[in-house]
Formats: C-alpha cells, sequence, structure tokens
C-alpha cells in the first residue's frame, strides 16, 4: 500500500470540489471557461495554490483573475460546507503556464513535420 502524504489528499479533494463549484455554482461570466488543472498546498494546509487555465486561450486575460479574486470568498465557503476540515486553506489562483509551453512545442514540432514533408 502506497502512503500518500495528507497535503496531496486534501489537494486533490480542493482541486474536484473547486471544479465543481466553478462549473455549477459559479455564476460570473469572467470566470466561466476556467479549468483546474493542479492543486498545491501546504503541508500545514493552511494555503491553497490553485493552478488554472482558460479554455481555448494561452494567457489569462486580467478580467479572469479579478473574477476569481472576487469570487474566493465564496469559493472558500462553499468547500467549508463540502470538506471536513477544521481549517479551510487561503486559496491562491495560478496561471499555469505548462499548457503555453506545450502548445508551442507541439507548434514547432508541427513545422518540423511539415518541413520534412515538404523535403522529402
Amino acid at each position: 500500500m502506497t502512503n500518500y502524504k495528507r497535503a496531496d489528499r486534501v489537494a486533490d479533494l480542493i482541486r474536484s470540489e473547486i471544479s465543481d463549484i466553478c462549473m455549477r455554482q459559479l455564476r460570473d461570466p469572467r470566470v466561466g471557461s476556467i479549468t483546474i488543472t493542479d492543486v498545491h498546498v501546504t503541508d500545514d494546509l493552511k494555503i491553497a495554490k490553485i493552478f488554472f487555465v482558460r479554455m481555448g486561450q494561452d494567457d489569462c486575460p486580467p478580467e479572469t483573475r479579478n473574477g476569481l479574486d472576487r469570487a474566493r470568498g465564496f469559493l472558500r465557503r462553499e468547500l467549508g460546507k463540502r470538506l471536513q476540515l477544521r481549517l479551510v486553506p487561503e486559496l491562491n489562483f495560478v496561471f499555469d503556464e505548462t499548457f503555453v509551453h506545450g502548445s508551442r512545442i507541439e507548434k514547432l514540432l508541427a513545422e518540423v513535420r511539415a518541413e520534412g514533408e515538404q523535403d522529402g
């Protein structure tokens, strides 16, 4: 049996619950098309870094970040209702740039393939 840290288990729970809350309960159109990609929680469970991307976009407009900042209290309150934790972590939202790098690499590989087909 594999041992997982409690912070990792809580991070997985937070990721699924935040995704569900954003999809079903959050009515802010600025936040409507985000995807939660990952959550990192400190070992003392006081701070949660929530990584997100906007569907179909390689950047994060300021209005999306503002919408998430405005919804932070609501999201934390809803998490408190759903999770049985003594203390609900402080939520910090971070734009996940790994998808930007991945799409850039994918474009470069497509260009290399296209050049290879033209030459060969």
